[in-house]
């Protein structure tokens, strides 16, 4: 069975690609092909196609790959029905609860911008009157209670009973 396939060409890190039909038991990079169709750059997405020999390929049972059916479609080439290009594979979203587009509308965000900016009678609202003041009595803490019963205990008096430490000679 023939194959229309891209076979990779040009230098290592700048890739161009010649679009050929080949027998789908060779590899694509084996370089032996029946016939050369055009060529694709990926860089400059350029593409250069012989319509007449690709229409007559595609007439007489060459399977195109699915990138060269995208190629042959955007250059308007009509495939045949049982050549049908894929549709574009979409990945799988892992949490799609935690995407913005999914979260509820009325969820507020959880940083909130603070306000830089502060007229006048925003001040003046929240200056405080002495109406405002509101005093309250400070009670006293038990841990100062505490401390002086500790400086209340007499302390202890230690005597020197132990005779003086001398060096030992050697």
């Amino acid at each position: 069975m023939l194959a229309i396939r891209m076979q990779r060409t040009g230098r290592s890190g700048h890739a161009s690609f010649r679009v050929v039909v080949q027998d789908s038991r060779q590899s694509p990079t084996s370089g032996k092909f029946v016939a050369l169709l055009g060529s694709y750059d990926p860089h400059t997405r350029a593409t250069t196609l012989v319509k007449e020999k690709t229409t007559f390929y595609l007439e007489h049972g060459a399977q195109p790959s699915e990138r060269v059916a995208r190629l042959l479609k955007q250059e308007g080439i009509k495939l045949p029905e049982w050549a049908a290009v894929a549709t574009k594979k979409t990945g799988k979203i892992r949490n799609p609860d935690k995407l913005r587009r999914n979260r509820p509308a009325d969820a507020e965000p959880k940083v909130a911008a603070p306000e830089t900016t502060t007229s006048e009678e925003e001040v003046a609202e929240h200056e405080v009157t002495s109406e405002e003041v509101v005093e309250t009595p400070v009670e006293a803490a038990p841990e100062a209670e505490q401390t002086t019963e500790a400086v209340e205990e007499e302390p202890t008096s230690q005597t020197e009973e132990s005779p003086p430490e001398t060096e030992a000679q050697s």
